[in-house]
C-alpha cells in the first residue's frame, strides 16, 4: 500500500439544504466582467465575444459562518458577492440545453480578492493568481437544488457590510447566463461533478477590515456569513 510522507488535508464539501450527504468540491472556476455596471467601476468594459475565467484552489474555501483571518500581502481585501453554480454531470463541449441539464444547484458566495495586488498585476499584465487564489478566499454557503430554486430569472444578489446593503442587482444583468457560461466553460476543460462555478459580481465591491461582518443572500438561497479578524 502507497503512503503519503505526510497527512493530506480533507477534501471540502459543502453542505446541501435538506440532505445529510455533501457536495465533494473538486475546482473551482470564477469568472470576471459578467455585469456591465461592475466592469464599469473597475474601468473596464464588458467583453461579449469570450467570457473571462479565472481560477481559485478548492483549498481556498470556507464554510459560511466561520472566521476568516484578514490575508496577509494586501492593504485593499475587497468583497464580491457571487452566484454560484453546481453540476452533477460531466460536461466537455457541452451545448447550453446540456449545460443547463447539468446543474446540480446554486449557493451565495463570496469571491475574495486582493484589489492592491490584482491592480498591480493588471498594470503590469501579469496574472492575477496571487489577488485571487487566497486562502479562506471563496466563501460559500449550502448547496439548495436546482429544483427547489427554480428558474434563473430576476432573484436580487445582495450584499451587507456590517448591516450596510453595498450590492444590489437582479441576476438577469448578468451579461452570460448560467448555460452559456457553461457551455463556453466545458469548450477549455473537461468539467465533472465537484466543479463549482462562481458567475461573476454585480457594482459596489469594497474594501473590509478585521471586526467587518458580511452578509451575501440571493433571494431563494440561503445566505452566506462570515467576520473578519486580525492578522495572524
Amino acid at each position: 500500500m502507497t503512503q503519503n510522507l505526510f497527512p493530506s488535508p480533507p477534501a471540502p464539501a459543502l453542505p446541501v439544504q435538506g440532505e445529510t450527504a455533501r457536495y465533494p468540491l473538486h475546482r473551482i472556476f470564477c469568472v470576471g466582467k459578467n455585469y456591465a455596471a461592475h466592469a464599469a467601476e473597475m474601468g473596464g468594459e464588458v467583453d461579449r465575444e469570450t467570457p473571462m475565467f479565472f481560477t481559485k484552489s478548492a483549498f481556498a474555501y470556507l464554510p459560511s459562518g466561520m472566521d476568516s483571518s484578514y490575508p496577509p500581502g494586501t492593504e485593499d481585501y475587497h468583497f464580491e458577492v457571487e452566484f454560484c453554480v453546481v453540476i452533477d454531470k460531466p460536461l466537455f463541449k457541452a451545448g447550453t440545453d446540456e449545460a443547463a441539464q447539468a446543474v446540480y444547484g446554486y449557493a451565495v458566495g463570496l469571491d475574495m480578492t486582493r484589489r492592491d495586488l490584482q491592480a498591480l498585476a493588471k498594470k503590469a499584465g501579469k496574472p492575477w493568481d496571487m489577488a485571487k487564489d487566497v486562502e479562506e478566499s471563496a466563501i460559500i454557503g449550502p448547496i439548495t437544488r436546482a429544483a427547489d430554486f427554480g428558474p434563473v430569472a430576476d432573484q436580487r444578489i445582495r450584499l451587507r457590510l456590517d448591516g450596510d446593503l453595498r450590492q444590489d442587482a437582479p441576476l438577469s444583468e448578468m451579461v452570460w447566463s448560467v448555460p452559456e457560461l457553461l457551455s463556453r466553460l466545458s469548450g477549455l476543460y473537461h468539467l465533472a461533478p465537484g466543479d463549482l462555478l462562481m458567475t461573476g459580481t454585480p457594482a459596489g465591491v469594497g474594501p473590509v477590515s478585521p471586526g467587518n461582518h458580511l452578509v451575501g443572500d440571493v433571494e431563494g438561497l440561503a445566505p452566506v456569513s462570515v467576520t473578519f479578524t486580525d492578522p495572524e
